[in-house]
This record gives structure tokens, C-alpha cells and sequence, in this order.
């Protein structure tokens, strides 16, 4: 199992170790009304950003995966985060056991195809290092995180709710195909 966190390096961003320095910008991003708006009801308190941001540090130590700070090259600001985890929200046998996949960009770092480059460039590691099904779970109507989803060659498994929030569930079973 890994017990260091890789850097991985894009064109564009640095995906690396969340550090103490970076917990301001992590409860800021999470306070968004944005990005409380694809990813939970409501923006998340500094309280909860705190808890979140210790569980992504013990995740890696519990499972040799997770998440990633990214970090944008040119200014070395956290324009979000990326990576893997057990979520443990009973969805069902075919979603439960398997490490989930999520990605969060800031608003203000949006639109410039961050996501999807870090989403990839994570996915390939995880493919290399522990190949596997992955699941996700997207807002129903958040269609672009939806289209990045099909991309890294996830598969629709059912809709079901979320806080009272229409969701679906998504699987992979190894990266996509060429073709």
C-alpha cells in the first residue's frame, strides 16, 4: 500500500499533497454557494472544511489513495481538488465497495478544461497503481461534470436522491478503450 502521496505533474497543474497552508483555500472553495450546489446541499462551514480536509490527509494513510490538492502551475494557487475515496453511503453492493472518484474546481477556475486535465491525469495514475472499477456519483443536471464523467469512460447505473437531490450513480470498470 502507499504511504507517500505522489506528485503528478500536467502541462498545466501540479496534483500533490493537501498542506496545512492550503486549508484556507480548501474552505473557501467549499463555501461556495457554486460548488455547494454540485457537490452538497449547502456551502460548508469552516468546521466541516476542517473535518473534510483531515479525512482527505487520513485517507491516503488508510488506503494507499485520494485526494489531491491541484494546484495551477503558473500562479501555485489550489484551484481545487481531485482523487479517490470510500464514501460509505450506501448506495448498494454495486457502488459501495468500490473506491468513488470526485473532482471540485474553484468558479473562478472553471472553463479552462483544469478538470478535466486533472481528472485524467489522477485516473491514470489510478489505473497504473491500482487498477480496479472505480464509481462516481454527478447531480443529475450538472452536465458538464456529467460529459467529463463519459470521458474518463464512466457508464450510467441508475438515478437515485441524494438530500433529498435527484443524483446519478456511475461506474467504471477500467479506463476507457481506444476507438
Amino acid at each position: 500500500m502507499i504511504r507517500s502521496i505522489p506528485n503528478i505533474n500536467t502541462s498545466r497543474l501540479i496534483l500533490r499533497a493537501m498542506k496545512p497552508e492550503d486549508f484556507n483555500r480548501f474552505a473557501q472553495i467549499w463555501a461556495t454557494p457554486e460548488v455547494a450546489r454540485n457537490s452538497s446541499d449547502q456551502p460548508t462551514s469552516r468546521g466541516k472544511a476542517w473535518d473534510a480536509f483531515l479525512r482527505n490527509a487520513g485517507h491516503w494513510e488508510m488506503t494507499g489513495f485520494g485526494q489531491w490538492a491541484v494546484i495551477e502551475q503558473r500562479t501555485r494557487i489550489m484551484v481545487g481538488q481531485t482523487g479517490f475515496f470510500f464514501s460509505a453511503c450506501a448506495y448498494g453492493e454495486d457502488y459501495d465497495p468500490f473506491p468513488e472518484a470526485g473532482w471540485i474546481l474553484a468558479p473562478d477556475a472553471r472553463g479552462r478544461g483544469l478538470a478535466r486535465e486533472a481528472a485524467m491525469a489522477a485516473h491514470d495514475w489510478f489505473d497504473r497503481v491500482i487498477p480496479g472499477t472505480l464509481v462516481a456519483r454527478v447531480g443529475a443536471q450538472n452536465t458538464t461534470s456529467l460529459n467529463l464523467a463519459a470521458h474518463l469512460g464512466y457508464e450510467e447505473m441508475r438515478e437515485t436522491e441524494c438530500r433529498g437531490e435527484s443524483i446519478v450513480l456511475l461506474r467504471r470498470n477500467g479506463p476507457p478503450t481506444a476507438g
